[in-house]
């Protein structure tokens, strides 16, 4: 069962809790409020691919270097005390992907795992699996339990990877569970959004206030289509692998210069004065 994120407003980390910093990361420090940092980052991890074809590599070197990356992202995250952070890691087409690189990305997360375990636990980082893990192969369904199983008593960031996971899929797999919830039931209380979000594979979790992509690409790929719903976008022509902590903290401050009004208008702004931008538009 998950657990529900209480919204953090005291403690907040300090420019300290990231160790050494190089001198481009501590100017976007500079620039940062660490207390109006975003509650939920979700990021589409993008760029593997043509990271490898540019150095004339296979795919799955450019899969192997973006570990690098996600590791980075987590850790980073973790210490600014972010309180959820979802990577998108395989969605439902992928599937259609060669066999040989859908094992060695199975693999991958596997090996991944095991390995960044210590990690997890020093930053009691609680992990969570979002889409139809049920269809994967047993032996990366195990894995995906140990892990949950094994950091579920951590108090920090919640560390999302949507595995098999398509925001269209999550939505229908949320109206199939309220159906069974109704059936035999005379008269149906009428379906509402916050009924459905209950449902959702994030349930318990803040939306995400910021959506990260790589590469470029300006699209949301089926990610969470629900939740980022208001979410400010962020695109950077970098590809994954080379995505390191310096473009995560210029993605943050970008956030930062953001006006998030959730289709209203300022306070204070006739309500005849049309503003400048407003979500959705």
């Amino acid at each position: 069962m998950s657990q529900t994120i209480a919204h953090k407003t005291l403690h907040g980390p300090t420019p300290e809790c990231l160790g050494p910093v190089t001198s481009e990361e501590a100017r976007l420090l500079e620039k940062l409020d660490l207390i109006r940092l975003p509650r939920h980052v979700a990021v589409i991890m993008d760029g593997n691919g043509r990271w490898a074809q540019k150095r004339h590599l296979p795919r799955i070197a450019g899969h192997r270097q973006g570990t690098q990356s996600a590791r980075t992202t987590i850790e980073t995250c973790a210490r600014l005390k972010i309180e959820a952070l979802t990577l998108y890691a395989f969605s439902v087409e992928n599937w259609r992907r060669p066999k040989t690189e859908i094992d060695f990305l199975m693999q991958l997360l596997r090996e991944y795992l095991k390995k960044e375990m210590p990690l997890l636990q020093k930053n009691e980082i609680r992990m969570r699996f979002l889409g139809r893990i049920h269809e994967l192969p047993a032996a990366v369904q195990k894995d995906v339990r140990d892990a949950m199983e094994k950091t579920a008593g951590n108090k920090g960031m919640v560390l999302c990877v949507a595995l098999n996971y398509g925001g269209r899929a999550e939505i229908v797999d949320a109206m199939n569970t309220v159906l069974r919830e109704q059936s035999g039931i005379a008269a149906p209380a009428p379906i509402t959004e916050e009924h459905l979000s209950r449902h959702l594979y994030t349930e318990g979790l803040p939306d995400p206030d910021l959506l990260i992509r790589t590469s470029g690409e300006m699209r949301v790929s089926n990610f969470l289509l629900w939740q980022i719903a208001y979410a400010e976008i962020f695109v950077t022509e970098t590809l994954w692998p080379d995505f390191n902590r310096a473009r995560l903290l210029e993605a943050l401050v970008e956030f930062q210069k953001r006006e998030r009004r959730y289709g209203g208008i300022r306070e204070g702004l006739p309500a005849t004065e049309k503003p400048a931008r407003v979500a959705g538009e």
